[in-house]
């Protein structure tokens, strides 16, 4: 079993920008698949990001391509993700996720994923 741990939510203004980690311990880091999900107020979870357990493949939702991106250091066992040009509509709890092997392109099926860190706020302003 894996623990998941995020940090570097908070609050910014429309147009900025916010870092996240999430700290993995408990299994071999590099044996997972690692993906980032969001949830808004009334609505339901959603597929933000996914990395391979490699990095050679990466995995967006439309919403943020070109925005946001997922990265990870198996050294340290932490993926990231990087949000620029926030927008109001970024407003979510953000999870981290990890899913035990997969080959290709990493899944974006909420489902595929075992492990969840417990969420960290991030308020975009307008």
């Amino acid at each position: 079993q894996v623990q998941l741990g995020e940090s570097g939510g908070g609050l910014v203004q429309a147009g900025g920008s916010l870092r996240l980690s999430c700290a993995a311990s408990g299994r071999t880091f590099s044996n997972y698949n690692m993906a980032w999900f969001r949830q808004a107020p009334g609505k339901e979870r959603e597929f933000i990001a996914a990395i391979s357990r490699s990095s050679a493949s990466t995995n967006y939702a439309d919403s943020v391509k070109g925005r946001f991106t997922i990265s990870r250091d198996n050294a340290k066992n932490t993926v990231y993700l990087e949000m620029n040009s926030l927008k109001p509509e970024d407003t979510a709890v953000y999870y981290c996720a990890a899913r035990y092997g997969g080959y290709g392109q990493p899944t974006s099926s909420e489902s595929e994923y075992a492990y969840w860190g417990q969420g960290s706020q991030v308020t975009v302003s307008s």
